[in-house]
Parts: structure tokens; sequence; C-alpha cells
């Protein structure tokens, strides 16, 4: 074979390769086939360092005389695994004083007209809010919200407050972010025809271990003891055991939201109760996990320590939300590999709070490379946010900008990263 003939062969492989490339980030073939490809990639790495035998240990230092230098915590809602106190254009308007009679709950109950969706690859949340919207009339489907939630397609996860965004600003509808949530809620909801989003943790066939998962509750039965819910990667329609909700909605602080017209606001409210205030929603939920840690074991133990940091974190005590997180991980430390839920920080970013309003920069620094190092395709950009704020805090100003710009990467418009990349002078 002639050296042309090779030197043509090169050229029309090297062309093949580009136009596959090219073809394969088509949303129509990204969605059929991505999935494999990013399992591959995923099985290969894990199978080189396995994720379940990386821990976190913080090192718990402020730096030396950094005290009275600490920034002023007053933390972006758009952080946090839990809802801060909403400000005026958020809905609902909380008030202590409603007086609606709460809908009585019968012992079963049951919501339809809903349009099913199975998600696409790494999709749950918009899949799941999309079949939410659908029951009151929204005409969309997951890529509609996948579009505002995710302009990323890798995007490993969407935040609750990034779903409560898209309700109020783009669908038109109310909608509400709480933590601490009970069964006897999530019925009270159901049983007035609104249905519920809840954030749970999730195991099952076509990944390893553990990860998070939205779900869309739509009915119960008290005599048979089960949920009927929409479940955008399982299936519609199915059942869940209430001891077994309890047990996966743990891990996400009991994190639920409501989806509902805005003439029907006040008896939203009703339902909640004291519940329609943040603050008290943020203690009740904090009082819920202080009592799980001293009676539960293994990993519900540590779920329970990390929802009452993160819940520390909400009501802005950041020292003892430092405190809590410490004794997470440490329990987290103790946990059997195959129990370890090590994707549990693509989806919480309280600890950054607690440590970085702490001023223990290297503890951010150190947790966001170990959550980074833990996924086959590092896109998190809450992560590199963080890092970017703790170098930026330590004086590495390039690095910290290195850092901001691999955020925007992985999701455009990120405001966070932009404002920090303003406040620097640095076009994004």
């Amino acid at each position: 074979m002639s050296k042309q003939t090779i030197g043509c062969l090169a050229l029309v492989l090297v062309a093949l390769c580009i136009t596959g490339l090219f073809v394969y980030q088509l949303p129509p073939v990204y969605d059929r086939v991505g999935w494999r490809v990013d399992q591959l990639r995923a099985s290969i790495l894990y199978a080189i360092k396995p994720p379940e035998q990386v821990e976190f240990e913080p090192v718990g230092e402020t730096l030396p005389g950094l005290s009275d230098q600490l920034p002023t915590a007053t933390p972006t809602p758009a952080f946090t695994n839990t809802p801060i106190p909403p400000g005026p254009t958020d809905t609902p308007t909380a008030t202590p004083t409603v007086t609606l009679t709460p809908t009585p709950i019968p012992g079963q109950a049951l919501l339809s007209g809903f349009t099913h969706m199975y998600q696409s690859w790494n999709n749950c949340g918009p899949a799941n809010l999309a079949m939410a919207l659908t029951y009151w009339g929204w005409e969309g489907d997951q890529r509609d919200t996948a579009a505002f939630l995710k302009p990323n397609a890798r995007d490993r996860n969407v935040m609750p407050y990034e779903m409560q965004d898209y309700v109020q600003t783009e669908a038109g509808l109310g909608a509400a972010v709480r933590v601490g949530g009970n069964l006897q809620m999530l019925k009270a909801f159901v049983a007035a025809g609104i249905p519920v989003i809840v954030e749970k943790g999730f195991e099952g066939v076509g990944f390893d271990g553990w990860m998070g998962h939205y779900e869309v509750v739509n009915g119960y039965d008290d005599a048979a003891q089960v949920f009927y819910v929409q479940d955008s990667y399982k299936g519609p329609d199915l059942e869940i055991p209430y001891d077994e909700l309890s047990e996966q909605w743990r891990a996400f602080n009991n994190t639920y939201i409501v989806v509902y017209p805005p003439e029907r606001e006040a008896e939203v409210l009703s339902i909640l109760g004291p519940q329609s205030d943040p603050d008290a929603n943020f203690q009740f939920a904090l009082q819920k996990a202080i009592e799980e840690t001293g009676k539960l074991n293994g990993r519900d133990q540590f779920f329970a320590r990390f929802n009452q940091g993160s819940n520390l974190v909400a009501l802005h005590d950041y020292q003892a939300g430092a405190t809590a997180f410490d004794a997470a991980f440490a329990n987290y430390n103790l946990l059997a590999e195959g129990e370890r839920p090590w994707r549990m920080m693509w989806y919480q970013t309280g600890p950054y709070f607690a440590y970085y309003y702490t001023g223990r920069y290297q503890d951010v620094i150190d947790l966001a490379n170990t959550t980074l190092g833990l996924t086959s395709e590092p896109n998190l950009e809450e992560s590199y946010y963080w890092r970017g704020r703790a170098r930026l805090a330590l004086g590495d100003v390039d690095g910290a900008i290195q850092d901001f710009q691999a955020s925007l990467k992985h999701h455009k418009d990120f405001q966070p990263a932009l404002e920090q990349l303003g406040l620097l002078g640095v076009t994004p």
C-alpha cells in the first residue's frame, strides 16, 4: 500500500471521527446512545478508582487571625439543598395567620390526569417536573423543562429551587419548596387534589450504588400502607410502601415541592400550617433531624446528621452546621463501602456553605476536589464555584477565575459564577 493511499485513509478516518463526534452531540442521538457511552466511561473509571473507597476527612482549621475577617454570612438561595426564606417575588407568600379549615384526610386518594414520561438519560428532574405540570393542563414535555433546568445535558443534578424557578417564571403556576416533610403532609396534599414532588434516595438496576431521584406522589392507601407515584425511571402508577418512602426520603432532608395554581395558594398555606413560614419549617426539620440522629444507625444516621447540618445552614448557624457536617462525614467513613452514598455531594451543597462561612477554606477546596473526583465527567458547577470562592479567599486569584469559568462551562449563565467574574473584572 502506497504512502499516498495510507495518507488518504488516515484523512478519511479523521473525518469520520470528527463527523461521529458531531453527530453524537446532536440531542436526538445523545438521548439514545449517550447514556451507554457515559455508563461505559463511568464503569472504566470506577473500576480503576472505586468511588466507594474514597473518604473525606475535614481538617477543621481556620487560618490564624481569620476569625475577625470572615465573610458576611449571607448565602445565596441558589446553592442550598433547602430553600432560603422567600423574597418578595417568591410564592407562596407565607403568613402564619391563615385560618382556612384543612381538608379532611380520607383513608385513600388517587389523582389521575398525568402524562407519564420516561426520562431521557440523566433527566430525572425535568421529566418529573414535566409530569407534575401536566396534571394542571400544561402541554409541554421534559425537553421544555430541561432546556431551562439543564442547559448542559450532562449536568448531574437539578436543584429544587431551580424547579421552583421554572414553575413560577415559565409555567405560570405557584410552587413551594419545603423540608422536613412527613407522610401525613403528603397525604393531606394528595387528598386536596394537589400532587407533590419528592426528592429521595434511589437504588436500582442500570447503575452502581446509591443516587438521588425525584418522584411525583399522586395517591395513597392507608389499608395497603402504600403511596402511588409516577416514576420517570421505573414507570407509571407504581406502589411504594410507606416505610420505604420514609427511609428513602430522609436522604434529602424530606424535601418536597408543591406545584399549584395561583388561585389555590391560600389552600396550600393552610395545609402547610406552621410550615408555611420558612424559618419555622427549618426549625421543624432541624428538630426532626436531631431526634433521628439519636435513634438511627449506619447510613440513616449519616443522612440525619447531614440533614441537621443542612437545616442549620439554612438558619444561618454556620458554626453549628459545620460541626454537624463534620460528624456526618465521620459517620460516612465508618460505613461499609457498599453502604456509602458516595454521590451525596452531587445533589446537596450545604457543607460548602458551612465551611466557607466559618473560614475553613481548605476544607471547601478539599471537599470540592473529592466531589469532582467522584464523577466520570466532572460537571458539577456548584463544586467549581465554591472551590473558586475558597481559592479567592486564600489569595489564589488565577485559580479562582479558572474555577468560575469552569462553572460556566458546565452551566452557562450560572449567575453566581458570572457575578464573581464581574467583581474580578473578568469577561466570561
